[in-house]
């Protein structure tokens, strides 16, 4: 097929070769070449949060950013988060315990933002806490459950030690 480039892909440590067209999404990338399902698939307009990955730390939407962008970067997915230990990772527990997931579609949107937020501010208010998850929809529980899932893999990262 003509108009595909050769791109390599860092993701979750792992080094992937794929061909791609030029407009592909990293959405579309992980998805549908890679077979890396837990980033989902909503809006496709970077509106609800869903499809939300780190690259170099950061959180961005995959789907409104280019597979060809990624290159050379570092991309966390969903898959990845805990995947040293196969245990699950300390902001995934404090979802579950806290009652931060129920249908669970918008969930490793908000626990990658999460790893982000506490990546950079391991200490976060309720207001900085809610700045960082503004633009991730959640239809099932309502914001007050995930917010006090984020204070508590705060504190338990923090006596932990972990990051």
């Amino acid at each position: 097929m003509k108009h595909l480039l050769p791109i390599t892909l860092r993701i979750n440590g792992e080094i992937h070769d794929v061909l791609v067209p030029p407009w592909r999404t990293l959405l579309e990338v992980l998805r549908e070449s890679l077979g890396l399902t837990g980033t989902k698939r909503s809006c496709q307009e970077g509106q609800c949060g869903t499809c939300t990955v780190l690259i170099d730390g950061k959180p961005i939407n995959s789907c409104l950013y280019l597979a060809i962008e990624a290159q050379g970067r570092d991309i966390l997915t969903i898959e990845g988060l805990s995947k040293a230990d196969a245990h699950l990772h300390q902001i995934q527990k404090s979802f579950v315990q806290k009652g931060g997931i129920q249908c669970g579609f918008c969930t490793p949107g908000l626990v990658l933002a999460t790893k982000a937020l506490l990546i950079d501010n391991p200490d976060p208010s309720e207001d900085e806490i809610r700045e960082a998850i503004v633009g991730h929809l959640c239809r099932c529980t309502g914001y007050f459950q995930i917010v006090e899932a984020i204070q508590d893999a705060a504190r338990e990262m923090a006596r932990q030690g972990s990051g």
